[in-house]
């Protein structure tokens, strides 16, 4: 009995070595995906660009889901005209529905299909009991301890005034583009787009004109962003999440006195609803985008990171367990479910004969609005909640996912090495929405990058307190725009 304890005991260990051998030689072959490129020399750029971004900032271009600031987007493109004078007088231009605008720069080479660079002019608004935690005004523009402060600093501004520098600048120069550049910015992005890039994308269409690539806002390059990994990560964005929100509804015949209440209640069956919704969370997946950025990170990571992530046929269940640990690495996962609204009663001694809820979904590739939808109503399991699309206009599938091995990745890709000193680039999946998703129809490859070098704890300023930039990171993203136009006259 001792001996064949042992033999087994033996035969484990030698299992357990040859495993160890086969994970550490996946570790050591993978194949590392990032470019043999070096660093460009510093791109001179204008030191009046900090203050342009920051006057611009002043144009408080909010948009709401009923409305936008007119008189503020129309200072903001008369400022643009009177600040570029060379793009306003040498480009092409377009306005549609009075506030979004597209430039044509003509390239050379008409063989080539030029490439699109997008973003948009409207910020969220501010909410009015965080104006006294802000350090400086959000409209204000003001530059302070060498950041630029206020709204559209990092949504979505900074895109529009770093393409617009780089442009002027190339144009100063005498630079002539072998491909067509195209620059569009829309108006109302943060209320998804419905008559900005959706507008712009339907008047490329019916012109015919399709693009190489498309590069709209999205991933940043972020410090401290990964355990093991010591380089800043430069997330390249390949396709969104969808997006919808749902409504649950319970109505019933007869409400009455609280005194006298029946077993079942409108707001009890609600509650019940969304209890079991968020008991029958959507299958987390390592698929996709997500598997393509693991793929890109797992060579450069250090001990015991690599083996995980070079190691996926095996490793996959520990990563799906450590990363449902955080909201942020969960929502690469999964489509998420997050309760956003609820209503019921008018007074506390009547029971409501009517009440709803809204829940928000971000629809992980993979998966539609009416897969969810499906699973909602399944999840509930009771006809007497009626689930139903709250807004079906701003529904929308995940988009098509972008290849990391086009010609538009790889050329983001260069030009991000090239700017950003010692950095990792990797494909990256968008957990929120962009502009870029509506350009589907007029290019394959759409990809959502914001050329900004931030801290971790810096995301929360997106759409939250205290937005801001450095002027040194803003310089920097001018002189990436400034070389992927460069880069991008190659051909394939």
């Amino acid at each position: 009995m001792l001996r064949m304890l042992r033999r087994i005991f033996q035969l484990l260990l030698v299992l357990f070595i040859v495993f160890c051998i086969y994970l550490g030689y996946n570790t050591y072959n993978a194949k590392r995906h990032q470019l043999p490129v070096g660093m460009v020399s510093r791109i001179k750029i204008d030191d009046a660009a900090p203050g342009r971004l920051a006057e611009a900032v002043q144009f408080a271009t909010v948009s709401f889901p009923t409305s936008v600031d007119t008189s503020a987007l129309l200072k903001l493109d008369t400022f643009l005209q009177k600040e570029f004078p060379l793009c306003d007088s040498l480009l092409e231009r377009t306005t549609l529905n009075k506030f979004s605008h597209i430039y044509c720069w003509k390239g050379q080479n008409t063989s080539l299909q030029p490439i699109l660079l997008t973003a948009h002019q409207d910020v969220v608004p501010v909410e009015g009991n965080s104006l006294a935690r802000w350090t400086e005004n959000p409209y204000g523009g003001k530059i302070s301890g060498g950041m630029i402060w206020g709204r559209g600093t990092l949504d979505d501004k900074v895109s529009v005034m770093g393409i617009m520098e780089a442009t002027e600048s190339l144009l100063r120069e005498g630079f002539k583009p072998q491909r067509t550049i195209y620059l569009a910015f829309g108006h109302d992005e943060e209320v998804s787009g419905l008559h900005g890039a959706i507008s712009i994308a339907k008047w490329f269409l019916d012109k015919n004109i399709h693009f190489e690539y498309v590069l709209d806002e999205g991933g940043l390059v972020l410090e401290n962003a990964f355990p093991g990994l010591q380089s800043p990560l430069a997330m390249i964005g390949i396709t969104e999440k969808g997006y919808v929100s749902l409504q649950l509804k319970v109505w019933l015949n007869e409400g009455g006195h609280s005194s006298m209440p029946p077993a079942q209640t409108a707001i009890g069956l609600l509650s019940k609803a969304i209890a079991n919704v968020e008991a029958h969370p959507f299958p987390a997946r390592i698929d996709g985008a997500v598997k393509g950025m693991f793929t890109y990170l797992g060579p450069e990571l250090s001990f015991p990171y690599n083996v995980l992530f070079t190691n996926l046929q095996v490793t996959e269940g520990i990563l799906k367990m450590q990363l449902a640990n955080k909201n942020t690495t969960n929502a690469m996962m999964r489509t998420t479910i997050a309760p956003t609204i609820i209503q019921g009663g008018v007074k506390d001694n009547v029971l409501p004969t009517e009440a709803k809820a809204v829940i928000n979904f971000r629809i992980l590739p993979g998966e539609t609005v009416q897969s969810v939808k499906d699973h909602v109503i399944n999840s509930i399991n009771d006809p007497k909640v009626k689930v139903s699309l709250l807004n079906p206009d701003a529904a929308q599938n995940p988009s098509k996912v972008s290849s990391s091995e086009s010609y538009g990745f790889k050329t983001i890709q260069k030009t991000t090495q090239q700017i950003f000193s010692n950095v990792v680039v990797a494909p990256f999946l968008v957990i929120g929405a962009t502009d870029g998703r509506h350009y589907q129809s007029v290019c394959n490859q759409i990809f959502r990058f914001l050329p900004l070098q931030i801290q971790s704890e810096d995301l929360s300023r997106i759409h939250g307190i205290d937005e801001r930039v450095s002027e040194e990171n803003y310089l920097r993203a001018i002189r990436f725009y400034v070389q992927l136009i460069k880069n991008s006259g190659k051909s394939e």
